[in-house]
């Protein structure tokens, strides 16, 4: 009895099970398809933005020179020149994340290439995932800027350290073509708690401080946001409402701003914002950027 061939067709089938139970293999990704992109980890892949949710850089009130700086970085980076990964932090509401989305567009709208400049969005929570996006981008013969908004990370997190990595401690480091622009509330993006945990359990209490600090020394450039002040908070108010045409006299307008302001314990770009929602509500007019 020949028992090659039973053996040989268990085999086969075998094979084709696991086959089917393997993971798909993500197909290349037509990054001209848009502007932008979000990552997506499960399964792997970069969703198209039809439509960014930005304003022009024009209307970026009272950060005249953060703009400055992540411009001619962003500008810099496009062109193929050396430029460092960036980090915005600092006071809420006040247009970090505006700013990176509005510079990409203005450094886009300026600079002509063939190798596109590309927004691409990480969420917090996949920034351990990180090193598989950069491997899709790296292959590309576009330029991106990945984008995480709201960086931070908690006591029992280690994601960071892909993230450290990823910047410039590797074995390969970030791709040419690849630049991170990370927000956050705060300039150590590792919670003072949890560094002093590290203290308190490491066999050399500095380097395991240090190791947590160092997180933030990764980012060439810091750039830092502050609350603004009650005539940077009208310059931002008077710019909306001239952009969107809403008409009221100035000395109304302001009054009803800094009543609005008041109302929420805040002056910032984000409150200007909202004030002005509510009165293109009010005005029966719609808002189209």
């Amino acid at each position: 009895m020949n028992f090659e061939e039973p053996f040989t067709g268990l085999l086969h089938r075998i094979a084709a099970a696991l086959e089917r139970l393997a993971p798909p293999t993500p197909a290349a990704t037509d990054f001209s398809a848009a502007e932008a992109f979000i990552w997506q980890p499960e399964p792997e892949s970069f969703l198209p933005v039809k439509s960014v949710n930005r304003i022009p850089l024009g209307l970026l009130k009272g950060i005249d020179r953060m703009s400055g700086i992540l411009l001619a970085n962003t500008e810099r980076f496009a062109k193929g020149l050396p430029a460092n990964n960036a980090l915005l932090w600092g006071a809420r509401g006040m247009g970090k994340s505006s700013l990176v989305k509005a510079a990409h567009a203005e450094v886009s709208r300026k600079i002509k290439s063939d190798a596109e400049l590309k927004l691409v969005e990480i969420h917090r929570e996949d920034i351990g995932t990180l090193p598989r996006c950069l491997a899709h981008m790296a292959a590309s013969a576009h330029r991106f800027i990945v984008f995480c908004d709201d960086l931070s990370f908690d006591a029992d997190d280690t994601s960071y350290k892909s993230l450290k990595a990823v910047l410039e401690g590797g074995i390969e480091g970030r791709p040419e073509n690849v630049i991170f622009y990370a927000t956050s509330n705060r300039r150590h993006l590792i919670p003072r708690d949890m560094a002093e945990n590290e203290r308190s359990t490491a066999i050399n209490p500095s380097e395991a401080v240090e190791e947590k600090v160092s997180l933030s020394d990764r980012f060439g450039l810091w750039i830092g946001f502050h609350n603004c002040s009650q005539n940077d908070y009208l310059e931002m108010v008077h710019a909306y409402a001239g952009h969107f045409k809403l008409k009221m006299a100035k000395d109304k307008l302001e009054a009803q701003a800094l009543e609005w302001a008041t109302t929420r314990g805040a002056r910032s770009g984000r409150v200007a914002w909202q004030f002005i929602q509510d009165l293109a509500g009010q005005l029966g007019k719609k808002l189209t950027v």
